[in-house]
């Protein structure tokens, strides 16, 4: 578990330490010992040196002994990758040891046998240093978390004590809901801004409670800083719903949860790449994978480990490492061609020559490496580098489809504008006053804490505005009942005994069409959007909001036509004029407006058939003469994950935006982007190319060097030993090249 405090993550973002000399004797140390073969075999040689001149037999022998183990063991790797779905071309090696040992080139059979583990060696080095964030990520995962021992624990207070537990009816989502409400208003350090404590609730979906056969159906509710009743230390997938935990200083929290705390300080570098900390307060959502500050927090757990943000991104991570690009399994398939080369170039060498050492010479110089090791190196080593930007993708196919981009659609709310938009005033209807008595005041009041059961955007600006109002003017919380959420459409419940119902108004007022908006209330100005309110089934008012462009938006879109992708599109349910206010101020011209999900779902599919990738006429002829499929066209719709999940699943790359604060994985998504920073939009394409022209490099580089080579020593221009020594050089140099898809680019 990590054990660092958010002061200490940001130093260590912002100087780095060199590394000592001793520190480096400990990595050379732990490299020989996780790859020991290399120097066995450079030990071996280093002893048949001595031997050679004096005891030649001897010598012969060891190398024959070390042969015939590098063989085996070559053998077994080529039938390990065939089960494993790779292609096992390790055949060149063997069959270049067996040659150069057939016609007495012992030393020039140890280099082949050293260049075998050597180059394991170097791939798993590559291989780790390219995976290096993404091991970060797993590494930091929580292991294990304090649960706070219920009532009904063998280590429960006795009767009359002031820490004596209490049993409550209400579900966990219950008792965080209602205790939003209790708390006072308080001023983020950072912005200055005035937050509430039930901002929480504004990024929070209350999760269905399902209450454990095995255990109490009632949650324990525990003072928040005491903790002289005592906590278990389990393993964080025992976490259940409900659980009060204790999270210490500099520890990570385990799940995802409610804080119970006054307040806390927490580190969500590891989440959102921010390394800046982040106050959170009672009754704010606190995401797994946070790190806790200088003081010990309370919390209770409203999701397990399993449904976590931080495992979900963890399973995310890891399904990457282990997925395999279309591309690499295309490299993979060219290996196959590229040994039969190599064989046809030897045995022409050995017909027209007469020698088989010509045999031997060309085979010491065949070198599938770049294909096997630098192509998978350089994609894990752009897959890497977009953690390190907080852009996390499900699997390595969608990495190299991040290049081939050529249409994207962006939702509007949440995505091009602000995170939440903010109520600008609220237009009344006649009959709230004459039938109801409601005001203004009223109306927001009624229509706040239903819509704190809705994940739209627009509900968490309402919300938190009559969360303000009631706050503010000491008001009565009104109660909650039946409260639910049309996919789409709004929310309804029952709120103070009345029916209310918050969203369009074709389902607020059911008898009332979309275009009597324009006779009952004044025109809208196109940075603005409503919400419409009804009680009892009568329509009562509209809540306005106001919408702004993020700053960076312009930005964004610019750098994707500076990339060469001219279509872009905008999908949203909002009104027009609206819309097209927005898509002005960002530089959008194609505008799909007032759509509800399905409609945004069709007006993808229609544009997929027009939308075709841009691919080398090089690459696409290595594909088809593998017999890899013709890339479609490849799509992509960027938005917040909740209410895009149809549009987000259709498109070839779904795209989730959050900021660390919610549940970010979305089951719809291909690519989380965890710092809710729209840019990197542009930047996941930049790496992309810039990933596979770097591969394409070390590929294209090595195998165009080892065939001009073997031609050379077919005609005797390469000593054997010379060849298996370049051999190893043209390795090195496809490898390296391969991982430098880990350096960051401009261009």
């Amino acid at each position: 578990m990590s054990t660092h405090t958010p002061q200490q993550t940001t130093e260590k973002v912002a100087k780095k330490k060199p590394r000592s000399f001793k520190g480096l004797l400990a990595s050379v140390g732990r490299f020989i010992v996780s790859s020991p073969m290399p120097f066995i075999v450079l030990i071996i040689g280093a002893i048949n040196g001595f031997l050679w001149q004096t005891h030649s037999q001897i010598a012969i022998w060891i190398f024959l002994l070390l042969i015939a183990y590098a063989v085996v063991d070559a053998l077994l790797g080529i039938v390990r990758d065939i089960r494993h779905g790779h292609v096992g071309v390790d055949l060149l090696a063997i069959v270049a040891i067996l040659a150069t040992t057939v016609v007495g080139e012992y030393w020039a059979a140890w280099i082949v046998v050293l260049m075998i583990y050597s180059g394991d060696a170097i791939e798993d080095f590559a291989q780790n240093r390219a995976g290096r964030n993404l091991t970060a990520l797993v590494d930091a995962a929580p292991q294990i978390a304090h649960v706070l021992r219920d009532a009904g624990s063998t280590s429960q207070p006795e009767a009359g004590s002031a820490n004596t537990t209490q049993k409550d009816s209400r579900t966990p989502a219950d008792v965080y809901t209602s205790s939003l409400y209790d708390a006072d208003k308080s001023t983020d350090p950072l912005t200055g801004e005035r937050l509430d404590y039930a901002e929480g609730l504004l990024n929070f979906h209350v999760p269905d409670y399902t209450a454990d056969p095995n255990a109490s159906d009632r949650c324990v509710i525990l003072p928040s800083e005491d903790h002289s009743n005592g906590w278990n230390t389990v393993d964080v997938d025992k976490v259940r719903i409900g659980d009060r935990l204790v999270v210490k200083p500099g520890e990570t929290v385990p799940v995802n949860g409610v804080l119970l705390s006054e307040q806390a300080t927490v580190d969500l570098s590891m989440i959102n790449g921010e390394p800046v900390p982040v106050d959170v307060y009672r009754g704010g959502h606190i995401s797994s994978g946070a790190v806790n500050g200088s003081d010990t927090l309370t919390m209770q757990a409203t999701a397990t480990a399993a449904a976590s943000q931080y495992q979900k991104i963890l399973q995310l991570v890891k399904t990457a490492q282990e997925s395999r690009a279309t591309v690499v399994k295309t490299a993979d398939m060219l290996a196959v061609p590229f040994t039969v080369i190599s064989l046809i170039i030897a045995f022409l060498a050995w017909f027209f020559a007469g020698d088989p050492l010509r045999f031997a010479q060309v085979l010491v110089l065949a070198t599938p490496c770049p294909l096997l090791i630098a192509a998978p190196v350089a994609y894990m080593g752009g897959t890497g580098r977009l953690a390190k930007i907080g852009v996390i993708i499900k699997t390595q196919d969608v990495l190299e489809n991040l290049g081939n981009v050529s249409h994207i659609f962006f939702d509007k709310t949440g995505t091009l504008t602000r995170k939440r938009p903010e109520v600008s005033r609220i237009d009344v209807l006649p009959v709230a006053s004459k039938h109801f008595g409601f005001s203004a005041d009223d109306i927001l009041r009624l229509a706040g804490p239903l819509e704190a059961y809705s994940v739209h955007i627009l509900a968490k600006g309402i919300s938190l505005s009559a969360t303000n109002l009631i706050r503010d003017k000491h008001l009565e919380r009104p109660s909650v009942e039946g409260a639910r959420e049309e996919s789409g459409n709004g929310t309804v419940g029952r709120v103070d005994g009345h029916e209310v119902k918050v969203g369009r108004l074709s389902f607020v007022a059911q008898a009332t069409s979309e275009s009597a908006d324009a006779t009952l209330f004044a025109p809208l100005a196109p940075n603005e959007m409503v919400a419409y309110v009804s009680v009892d089934g009568e329509l009562v008012a509209r809540i306005v909001l106001s919408d702004f462009a993020r700053s960076n938006s312009v930005t964004a879109v610019r750098r994707l036509r500076d990339l060469g992708i001219k279509r872009l599109s905008m999908l949203t349910g909002d009104n027009f004029a609206s819309a097209t206010a927005i898509a002005d101020q960002v530089g959008i011209s194609d505008v799909h407006a007032q759509l509800l999900p399905e409609e945004k779902v069709d007006a993808l599919k229609n544009a997929q058939r027009d939308s075709l990738p841009k691919q080398s006429k090089l690459w696409l002829f290595l594909r088809h003469l593998v017999g890899a499929p013709t890339p479609a066209a490849v799509t992509m719709m960027v938005g917040d994950g909740v209410n895009d999940a149809p549009v987000l699943a259709s498109a070839t790359i779904g795209v989730a935006m959050t900021d660390g604060s919610t549940t970010a994985a979305s089951e719809s998504a291909q690519v989380v982007i965890m710092n809710d920073d729209i840019e990197m939009v542009p930047a996941a394409i930049l790496i992309s190319r810039q990933t596979k022209r770097t591969m394409l490099q070390a590929v294209l580089a090595g195998l165009g060097l080892a065939i001009v080579l073997m031609v050379c020593a077919a005609f005797n221009f390469i000593p054997v030993v010379v060849g298996a020594f370049l051999q190893e050089v043209i390795d090195v140099m496809s490898i390296l090249w391969g991982l430098t898809a880990i350096v960051d680019r401009k261009k």
